[in-house]
């Protein structure tokens, strides 16, 4: 499950701009904020039912996006090279700096 909620909030965070915004309001609170269901039925007079649906449908979304555009998988290859990277250089003080700031970049 931990696994499941850290790939939605990276896909969140590189797709959230292609979402209505009440898509976006049900995701920040489900994934973000830990709201249940039922919490988030409350604040947006809701049934469950309707708020489990969209977030399903959300998710069925961001996953589409990333097969489509892979921003996620990218993103996680550029890390992994990095880390690479850094642990070669790690002796050059003037190359780890460089290699520190791309990281920042992300």
């Amino acid at each position: 499950m931990l696994e499941k909620t850290t790939r939605m909030n990276y896909l969140f965070d590189f797709y959230q701009a292609l979402l209505t915004p009440k898509q976006r309001n049900y995701m920040e609170m489900y994934y973000l904020e830990d709201y249940s269901l039922g919490e988030i039925s409350e604040v947006f007079d809701v049934s469950r039912q309707a708020v489990y649906d969209n977030i399903k449908r959300t998710e069925q979304m961001l996953e589409s996006y990333e097969q489509k555009l892979h921003l996620y998988e990218k993103f996680q290859q550029r890390f992994e090279l990095l880390k690479r990277l850094g642990e070669i250089i790690s002796d050059d003080n003037d190359a780890q700096q460089l290699v520190n700031k791309i990281k920042e970049l992300d």
